[in-house]
């Protein structure tokens, strides 16, 4: 007898990076959290809030709303909040995508097939071109449309231009086009500017990469009101309190301190530089990221090897066992010290291309 419904049997859950407990100390770039604390008016934001814990949160998240809208020069009502980016891409598949066929890269993040399996998404994945570039003409074979933009786990972006052309596509086939934008604070461009122009692109983001609240799950949406009002309709019908007071707090202090932010990210952003540098000097191929990790081709045929081996010697790095993967490592950048131990790790570790 079987007590679990067909669904819960059929699923296959998404796999994050290991989270260890109870170990030396790691140089942990396995999960692409930000290596550095967030803005000190997080803390500050907290201070004596725990007696506000008896009372329900905002369902509305108004007073985040209002900070996240400020800084992007948009409306309130074109901004949703979420508990983490994943609650906000899995209101998003309920609310546009279920009941239809989706079009994604066949490579990219693996939550996607998970949602769609659980929202009865018709789910039809695109080959990445030779190089892990996206094929945007091979997109629009289909709406609607998921991309992440950078790409995950590449970290490869596809240029503005091409995504509006998947936003004019989409639309005109009356579909909507979600840009997931986990990583697009270090990146030189994002689809922000699109937003005045197409109603039916809903981009996706999180305070978890550039604003170092990965412990906090705490993730938005930006789009037209209309889009943003079908995401409200399915959050309410799943719970209308997702987001909770601290977490409020927490991220409303952190995007309100853009200087602090952009800080951060510029030194991410030197070290992911540095460290593909030196690599590709080396002739071992990294490709150019555009996110807080690289994607390093560690050996010709399968990079397991070594994981483990930078694993014995305190560094967790992510690997994937897919068949174009297999031979690429995804490393998180972390601070600057970090990089150069992890640099002189992989440059000792790594075959090159010409071996």
């Amino acid at each position: 007898m079987a007590y679990e419904s067909e669904l819960a049997l059929r699923l296959e859950p998404y796999t994050a990076g290991e989270q260890p407990r109870g170990m030396a100390r790691l140089i942990k770039l396995n999960t692409n959290e930000n290596p550095y604390p967030p803005s000190p008016r997080v803390a500050e934001a907290l201070q004596g809030r725990a007696a506000e814990l008896r009372l329900y949160p905002d369902m509305e998240t108004t007073a985040l709303r209002e900070a996240i809208a400020r800084v992007n020069g948009l409306r309130p009502e074109q901004v949703f909040c979420g508990n983490g980016s994943d609650e906000v891409l899995a209101f998003a598949f309920a609310a546009f995508f279920a009941g239809k066929q989706l079009t994604a890269p066949e490579v990219t993040y693996s939550f996607y097939p998970v949602y769609a399996r659980l929202f009865g998404v018709d789910y039809h994945p695109v080959p990445l071109r030779a190089d892990f570039t996206v094929d945007a003409d091979a997109l629009m074979r289909g709406t609607p449309v998921v991309l992440a933009n950078p790409n995950a786990p590449t970290g490869l972006m596809l240029p503005l231009r091409e995504v509006e052309r998947l936003a004019r596509h989409t639309r005109e086939r009356g579909q909507v086009l979600l840009v997931d934008e986990a990583y697009a604070a270090f990146a030189p461009e994002n689809a922000l500017p699109l937003l005045a122009e197409y109603d039916n692109l809903l981009i996706v983001r999180t305070f978890s990469k550039s604003h170092a609240l990965a412990g906090m799950r705490v993730g938005y949406a930006l789009g037209s009101e209309r889009l943003m009002n079908a995401l409200r309709r399915v959050r309410d019908s799943f719970n209308s309190y997702p987001v909770d007071r601290l977490a409020q707090a927490a991220a409303e202090a952190a995007v309100l301190d853009t200087a602090y932010t952009d800080g951060r990210v510029r030194q991410i952003v030197e070290a992911r530089d540095r460290c593909r540098a030196a690599l590709t000097a080396a002739g071992i191929p990294v490709l150019e990221s555009r996110t807080n990790f690289l994607f390093v081709r560690a050996d010709p045929t399968d990079a397991a090897p070594v994981q483990q081996a930078l694993r014995q010697e305190g560094i967790l790095v992510r690997h994937f066992t897919g068949d174009r993967l297999r031979p690429w490592l995804r490393v998180t950048v972390g601070t600057a010290e970090d990089m150069e131990t992890v640099t002189e790790a992989l440059l000792r570790l790594c075959r090159r291309a010409d071996e």
